[in-house]
């Protein structure tokens, strides 16, 4: 599964699912967490399973209930029969989390194979998550990707904010992002940044996501469809980027048991190898 854009679309608004397909995101999560409130939670369900039981325009996860609110089992009933593309589970807290899921989709009835769907943890919401980050390499088979968010955790230990005044992030969550992208890399899995709030800032939006692509994210999340053709195309290679891969891999084809090589000037070895064959399985 391609995994530039990954578009939330609150479950209890079904009218926006269409439109979150047709928007260009390479998935769509149906959320039935932080944008469901609680008399809207089986309305929700409901909406998601219908979509899921059609024809479905690009492949959708669904974010169901953290594990303390009691209502994960009733999500996973309600859409698991459906076999989403994916599961996104909030407030994740490394291994044991992911486990705890996978033994709940295990006991859900009418599941085909009894078995979850890969799972896309947001793995930081929670001070445990941060210190559970390196188990996520045990559940790697398990895993679509890892993400990450800053909101939750800030409120959980009670900071003020989690960003600087020009909207930067303040040195704790930089951490955490930087662990996040370590943790999904040493497990083998997409890095997937946590979302850009200000929809209306291509300009920053588009610094945002070129970095994340720059410091070895696979992806990001979005909150709304007018952010989808920035981020594609920051997660996209450009020619010249693709064209410079080539050649690396091209000069290694050409001279087979050599550590290092002399392309357009610049000296590369194996890490550069390894570099450029990624970026052209991305293009």
């Amino acid at each position: 599964m391609k995994m530039r854009s990954l578009l939330f679309v609150p479950g209890d608004r079904p009218e926006r699912f269409a439109k979150a397909a047709a928007s260009g995101a390479d998935a769509i999560i149906i959320d039935l967490e932080d944008s469901v409130t609680l008399d809207n939670k089986e309305r929700a369900r409901d909406h998601a399973a219908e979509w899921l039981s059609g024809d479905r325009a690009v492949p959708t996860l669904v974010r169901v209930n953290p594990q303390d609110s009691h209502m994960t089992q009733a999500d996973l009933n309600a859409v698991l029969p459906y076999l989403p593309d994916a599961i996104m589970l909030p407030k994740a807290e490394g291994a044991r989390s992911v486990a705890w899921l996978c033994g709940l989709a295990a006991a859900t009835a009418d599941v085909p194979g009894g078995d979850a769907p890969p799972i896309l943890p947001i793995a930081t919401e929670t001070p445990g998550g941060v210190f559970e980050l390196g188990s996520l390499r045990d559940v790697s088979d398990h895993l679509l990707g890892v993400s990450w968010g800053a909101e939750d955790l800030s409120a959980a230990i009670g900071a003020v904010t989690a960003r600087e005044a020009g909207g930067g992030y303040t040195a704790p969550y930089e951490m955490v992002r930087s662990l996040t992208l370590f943790a999904a890399h040493a497990a083998g899995v997409a890095a997937i940044d946590t979302v850009f709030p200000a929809v209306k800032d291509d300009s920053g939006l588009s610094a945002y996501a070129a970095r994340a692509a720059r410091d070895g994210f696979s992806g990001m999340l979005a909150i709304h469809p007018a952010q989808i053709r920035v981020i594609n195309a920051a997660f996209t290679p450009t020619a010249e980027q693709v064209a410079r891969a080539q050649s690396i891999v091209d000069a290694f084809a050409d001279n087979p048991g050599a550590g290092v090589l002399q392309v357009d000037g610049h000296m590369v070895d194996a890490p550069h190898l390894k570099a450029a064959l990624a970026l052209l399985a991305r293009g």
